[in-house]
């Protein structure tokens, strides 16, 4: 039958006819609430920059704002799983609005310990190891297969958006009204992002034989269905490197612009606002052009294309800083084509009741190998030079795009899995 007439998502089920506007109820209601998340972690970071001046205490932030997530991903993935992911994605986004609400509150009635905020970040990151798996899971299940990684790249876009937009707004509120305000922002967007998953029908997967096993089954079960795809660990190891290579570059471009080219916080700026924008756009291009059949040579093109525009950064003289200002953007816009066509070739070789702790295992492995990279990265640049430092990285990058396209297992991964999913097996559907 016609898609137009009878829609099907991406497990091969039947959609409502109006798909598309649940999709917009739901994004509407986690673009705000992504907007406001990120203004009140920055917000947060500025607070502490100017409480502390201390490089420890903003290094203990981003700990607690990473390896929660990473360390408790897999069991969010595994709750995805045993229960319905719509009341999974509400409580998280509800419990991470009252925890800000009642730092609100606490900041109005009196001072905030360094320790109170850090409690705030890691209730935020723990929030998140549940909303994510659980969002990322629902996906296959609400829009049809074609247009799968446009919603992937629309999650990206939007991110872009609101990491662009969000520092300006957290720090105005901030300054002219106070933490306090951000704080209330904050919850007012948790709000609206429940609002519009409680007006939206979301399908669940849950997975009947995982609900009377332990814990560690369920994980096990989970990597099972990583390993049934030989081609998806290889993915997922490329992914984790991916990660540690590029997660030094946030602290590093700074000092490239500084160090290196001589330049000041204008020129310091100039670069963050090409990078946002340059992901916003390569992620807008993404999502209209919709990728084609074959996304593995998107991923590969991503990180070979990204990897040598930074090691020519690297090569250029102390007085190229405009072809680096240029070629940052251009990166940028390569970089966007990675984790849409990734996270979709993952929804499209899962069978849905598992997929909740696939992208579980992802998270963790992402938030793990991030500050594991900064750490190595920091050491590494620390040791032959800012400017070497991007030589080494964007050879690496590159070489490492090129290396995930050969193994003949990843280039089949564009080919749709040799098993279809069988819903009498263990799976149920429910709104």
């Amino acid at each position: 039958m016609n898609e137009s007439i009878t829609p099907t998502n991406a497990a091969g089920q039947t959609l409502p006819k109006r798909w598309l506007a649940i999709i917009a109820v739901i994004f509407a209601g986690q673009s705000f609430s992504m907007i406001t998340s990120y203004a009140a972690g920055w917000a947060v970071i500025w607070h502490v920059t100017e409480t502390t001046g201390s490089a420890l205490m903003l290094a203990v932030a981003s700990i607690c704002a990473y390896l929660p997530q990473g360390l408790i991903s897999p069991f969010g993935g595994v709750v995805a799983d045993r229960c319905n992911r719509k009341a999974v994605m509400v409580a998280a986004d509800l419990g991470i609005g009252i925890v800000s609400l009642g730092i609100g509150i606490a900041l109005l009635a009196g001072e905030v310990t360094f320790a109170t905020l850090m409690a705030l970040v890691v209730a935020r990151s723990v929030g998140q190891a549940f909303h994510n798996p659980a969002l990322m899971a629902s996906l296959p299940l609400l829009v049809p297969e074609r247009h799968l990684l446009r919603i992937n790249s629309l999650i990206q876009t939007l991110a872009s958006v609101a990491a662009i937009g969000s520092p300006a707004i957290g720090i105005f509120l901030y300054t002219t009204q106070g933490l306090h305000a951000v704080m209330f922002l904050d919850f007012g967007g948790a709000l609206l992002a429940v609002l519009g998953l409680l007006l939206a029908k979301i399908p669940s997967a849950r997975d009947a034989a995982a609900a009377n096993q332990h814990v560690l089954a369920n994980l096990r079960d989970g990597w099972r269905a990583v390993s049934a795809r030989r081609g998806l660990k290889t993915l997922i190891v490329g992914l984790v490197v991916g990660s540690m290579i590029m997660a030094p570059w946030a602290t590093v471009f700074p000092l490239m612009t500084y160090d290196h080219f001589g330049g000041g916080g204008f020129e310091a700026a100039l670069v963050e606002a090409l990078w946002g924008g340059g992901m916003l756009v390569g992620s807008i291009a993404l999502m209209i052009w919709g990728g084609g059949k074959r996304l593995v040579p998107v991923i590969a093109l991503s990180l070979v294309g990204a990897g040598a525009l930074t090691c020519a950064c690297g090569l250029l003289p102390s007085e190229g800083f405009a072809a680096f200002a240029v070629l940052t953007g251009i990166s940028a816009v390569v970089c966007a084509w990675f984790n849409g066509p990734f996270m979709t070739i993952l929804q499209r070789s899962v069978a849905p009741e598992k997929l909740g702790r696939v992208m579980g295992f992802t998270t963790a492995a992402t938030g793990l190998a991030a500050p594991l990279g900064v750490a190595l990265g920091g050491v590494l640049a620390e040791a032959i030079g800012v400017a070497p430092f991007f030589v080494v990285a964007g050879a690496g990058l590159a070489a490492l795009g090129a290396l995930m396209y050969l193994p003949k297992s990843v280039r089949a991964l564009d080919e749709a899995p040799s098993e279809t999913v069988d819903d009498d097996a263990g799976a149920r559907m429910e709104a």
